[in-house]
């Protein structure tokens, strides 16, 4: 990677900031939160997926200040819910809802279900808008809004989106444990016994969904450069 290249992090959640610029800075790439860069940009989730919702970031920060822009969508989905609380994990009690607001209703909706059947992970699509293709590498468009293709990149509305996606598998606990993390990290017990909000910053860098989709990215990154 370019050490010059300055991408732009669509976020405002500094836990986010930090756990990005952990893995990529140190590989040469200048991450410049939007704070940094002076601009403010509302953008509509309105994806139906965490991949489009990550694409459809992309795009617009990209848009809006012609760097290279990396957004990422990721959230809670537990089996027994269908996938919820999914893309709308920041929100499950409501527009503006707290941490400990979404986590008191995950908790109360979760109350009958068994022991046995309370798996979840935590999901995460990171998606990087404004880089050039590849030699020989052509954009099909796969869909008018979005579509995701078999070498990890997507396409919106015509325009190339490279995309990286990670898991993190574990089970909602019937008690909270730790005082790290955010959002539902207290409730989510991991295959040691460990609740995510135990783990130290690196050690969950390490293993996390938002790490592992990073390392693909890097990964994905490298094979195309």
């Amino acid at each position: 990677m370019n050490p010059a290249m300055r991408w732009v992090v669509a976020t405002s959640n500094p836990h986010k900031l930090v756990e990005i610029r952990a893995i990529l800075e140190p590989l040469g790439v200048a991450l410049m939160s939007p704070k940094e860069l002076g601009v403010v940009l509302d953008v509509e989730e309105w994806g139906a997926t965490f991949a489009e919702n990550a694409a459809i970031k992309a795009l617009a920060w990209h848009e809006h200040t012609g760097l290279p822009a990396l957004a990422d969508d990721s959230g809670l989905a537990v089996d027994a819910l269908d996938g919820a609380p999914g893309v709308y994990s920041a929100r499950y009690a409501g527009v503006g809802a707290s941490d400990e607001e979404n986590n008191t209703r995950l908790i109360e909706v979760m109350d009958a279900v068994p022991d046995t059947e309370r798996a979840a992970s935590y999901q995460c699509v990171i998606a990087v808008a404004g880089v050039p293709l590849s030699d020989g590498e052509e954009a099909a468009v796969l869909s008018d809004v979005v579509g995701i293709a078999p070498d990890g990149r997507s396409v919106v509305a015509g325009t190339p989106v490279l995309t990286a996606s990670g898991t993190m598998p574990g089970e909602v606990a019937r008690v909270s444990r730790g005082e790290g993390g955010f959002g539902y990290d207290p409730w989510i017990r991991l295959a040691d016994g460990r609740h995510v909000a135990e783990l130290g910053s690196v050690e969950k860098n390490g293993m996390s969904h938002r790490g592992e989709a990073l390392r693909a990215l890097v990964s994905l990154w490298s094979r195309r450069t």
